[in-house]
């Protein structure tokens, strides 16, 4: 049976003062505006804002439970204790220190309220909130990863069980790779700091074929020559052919994240 979900429409209104502990639940909010007023304890819970105007306003204690933020104006506006729990942002203007103050508690529901607002600052052009947006979805992730195989907590026990928990460790321990590796695509420092331990690696690889264990200066020796190797410069006639096929195959990963993080960080994401 479909039966009418009894959503109120509030179409071209202003709402001026400040309101308190009113009950807003599954409105549709159609070019509505308001500008420095106060909103205290209000259940704004599974409404839609639609090409809207909240400029410099204040909320406190809100409920945004499910709410969706569409094509609307939220600047300057700060949310104090409000409830964004399976809340969706599309192209809001929107301070990013909501992130700040608007996260929800749980690290999966984080998670997706990060990711809205990353979408919706990319979509706006914001690179900057973008980055703080997507530092904060990669935190809660990692969290929420490591509670799914080893949390105690009920909500992860009863739902990743059996094979789902065993896959989730997995998940978890690809993810803090890409995390040591490149910081996820988010960290040049990382990505340089393994391409020292790679390099690192090859001198003790080139002095097992060439030098002495024993000797510094063989370490030494080959620690310069690496580089040259990398970028296939030079060819030991000592490496075997899978040796520096795994070298090619690691320089052509290498530059490509290298190259993934320049477009991330310099293009408007």
């Amino acid at each position: 049976m479909i039966e009418d979900s009894g959503r109120v429409q509030v179409i071209d209104k202003i709402i001026d003062g400040t309101i308190t502990e009113e009950n807003y639940h599954n409105k549709f909010f159609l070019r509505v505006g308001s500008r420095a007023d106060r909103y205290e304890n209000i259940d704004f819970s599974h409404t839609y804002f639609d090409h809207c105007y909240f400029r410099n306003c204040v909320f406190d204690s809100c409920n945004f439970n499910g709410c969706k933020f569409l094509n609307s104006n939220f600047s300057g506006s700060t949310f104090v204790g409000c409830d964004f729990t399976y809340a969706t942002f599309q192209n809001t203007e929107v301070d990013e220190e909501i992130l700040d103050t608007g996260c929800p508690g749980y690290d999966n529901l984080k998670l997706k309220f990060a990711r809205t607002l990353r979408k919706n600052f990319q979509g706006l052009g914001d690179a900057e909130s973008a980055n703080k947006a997507i530092k904060i979805e990669l935190d809660a992730k990692k969290s929420h990863l490591w509670k799914c195989w080893n949390s105690n907590e009920s909500y992860y026990r009863k739902k990743y069980t059996g094979r789902n928990r065993f896959f989730a460790f997995f998940k978890w321990l690809r993810f803090k790779l890409e995390e040591f590796i490149w910081g996820n695509g988010e960290s040049t420092v990382k990505l340089i700091r393994s391409g020292f331990l790679f390099w690192l690696i090859m001198t003790v690889i080139d002095v097992s074929f060439s030098g002495n264990f024993n000797e510094i200066s063989s370490y030494w020796t080959s620690f310069v020559k690496m580089p040259q190797i990398f970028l296939s410069i030079e060819k030991p006639v000592g490496y075997t052919n899978l040796y520096l096929s795994i070298i090619f195959i690691i320089r052509i990963i290498a530059f490509g994240l290298f190259m993934s993080i320049l477009l991330k960080r310099f293009n408007k994401r």
